[in-house]
């Protein structure tokens, strides 16, 4: 079987998986009309499952069409260093003791901040902690920060409009947020390698800007959503007391959370030190909430689904990136992020010998700019998926709801970086 074959065969199957994550709320309504079937309609409804489904049809249809070996060498072939450390820095960073740390430095802000109290705590976890993603990674940032407005935002009483446009502020500035440094934000680790960008060029030319539209987004939705949000402080309002967990606990977390972080490029040792955290854990039971294992292992499976198809789409992706002219090129890479992951869309763009600097620079903008538009634009989005579902209408996540609530911060996203 030839090669362009299996290449045109994965674009249809990436194209029905794009629609699958588009139509992934009528399967979960499907549950509800059809219950004798509400365990395959609610399977094909989890937005996580869309992408790991699709790329297992990929690889038996490689199979079927070719050979098993092929099929399996391409599945090998494949580096999936990315969806394991999503899914390690998820359960270590939604632990109760780092996320009681950082909701108590959270809270402790809030409550001297010159504004009521659940408003400061809605515009920190918007702003505050999107931006602490350059330090700690956008996959950490975006579990703390979701797991922190969940029970003040994502609720059943607030309208679905509102909680959709916070949910795209949220995952926009989770985006451009982790573009402070060269290692925190996924389609930037793609391309500082092979282009020397260190941290220190990424704030003066990707930073401050990122910072004034994160600023900005969080300011108007806490404003829109200031009606909305709870009287009292969102934090710990809805669980009983907890016994404050001991600062050696909460140093070992820490230290396990940054060892990770520092070794994000090599899975045999930030897998280790998972380990030595489950081990941990186990052992100081009694300071720890459930680990979200099945909330991380879903986003595991989606964005190791991603990496399979999205391999096999170099063959488009890669002449449409060369071809543009960089004013194109921050369009295109803006357009091409909402149906492809940025980070494999910059990756690409580090491909192209004698690329301008002004055309990186382009690419990259666009990527990241676009990143909130789907759940499938930036790597950290169906971990915030994962744990924020819960609180729209089918527990399901609407991707067109979520496009129309990306629009309005993309915007100022893209304003920042092009005029700035």
């Amino acid at each position: 079987m030839s090669d362009t074959l299996i290449q045109w065969i994965a674009a249809a199957i990436f194209a029905v998986a794009l629609l699958h994550t588009f139509t992934a709320k009528q399967f979960e309504r499907l549950s509800h009309r059809y219950p004798r079937h509400a365990g395959l309609f609610h399977l094909l409804g989890e937005v996580e499952v869309v992408f790991g489904f699709w790329a297992i049809v990929l690889v038996v249809v490689m199979a079927v069409v070719g050979s098993g070996s092929a099929a399996l060498g391409y599945a090998e072939s494949r580096n999936y260093t990315e969806p394991l450390f999503v899914f390690v820095v998820m359960v270590i960073a939604a632990s109760r003791p780092v996320l009681r740390t950082v909701m108590s430095l959270v809270d402790v802000v809030a409550r001297i901040a010159p504004v009521r109290t659940p408003l400061a705590t809605a515009w920190l976890g918007l702003a505050a902690v999107p931006l602490l993603g350059s330090l700690i990674t956008e996959p950490a940032a975006m579990t703390i920060a979701a797991l922190m407005l969940a029970p003040q935002i994502f609720r059943p009483q607030v309208p679905e409009g509102m909680k959709y446009l916070a949910l795209g502020v949220l995952f926009v500035n989770v985006s451009i947020g982790g573009t402070m440094t060269s290692y925190a934000a996924p389609p930037v680790l793609m391309v500082a390698s092979t282009w020397q960008w260190d941290s220190v060029f990424m704030f003066a030319n990707f930073g401050w800007k990122a910072a004034v539209a994160v600023i900005l987004n969080a300011t108007v939705a806490t404003y829109v959503l200031r009606n909305q949000l709870r009287p009292d402080p969102a934090i710990g309002s809805e669980q009983p007391a907890e016994p404050a967990v001991p600062v050696s606990v909460v140093m070992v977390h820490m230290g396990l959370l940054a060892g990770v972080v520092l070794s994000a490029h090599h899975p045999v040792v930030f897998l280790s030190l998972f380990l030595m955290f489950l081990g941990f854990a186990q052992a100081y039971e009694r300071h720890q909430s459930p680990l979200i294992l099945k909330e991380a292992l879903l986003v595991g499976f989606f964005l190791a689904g991603l990496v399979v198809l999205g391999g096999m789409q170099q063959w488009w992706l890669q002449p449409v990136v060369s071809g543009l002219t960089p004013v194109a090129l921050f369009f295109g890479a803006l357009g091409l992020t909402a149906v492809t992951d940025n980070a494999a869309l910059t990756y690409l763009g580090s491909l192209i010998v004698g690329i301008s600097d002004e055309s990186k620079y382009m690419l990259v903008a666009g990527a990241v700019a676009g990143g909130g538009l789907t759940v499938i634009a930036n790597a950290p989005n169906p971990a915030g998926v994962a744990l924020l579902k819960r609180g729209f209408a089918d527990e399901t996540v609407g991707a067109g709801g979520l496009l129309l609530g990306a629009l309005g911060p993309t915007v100022v996203a893209a304003a920042a970086f092009m005029f700035l």
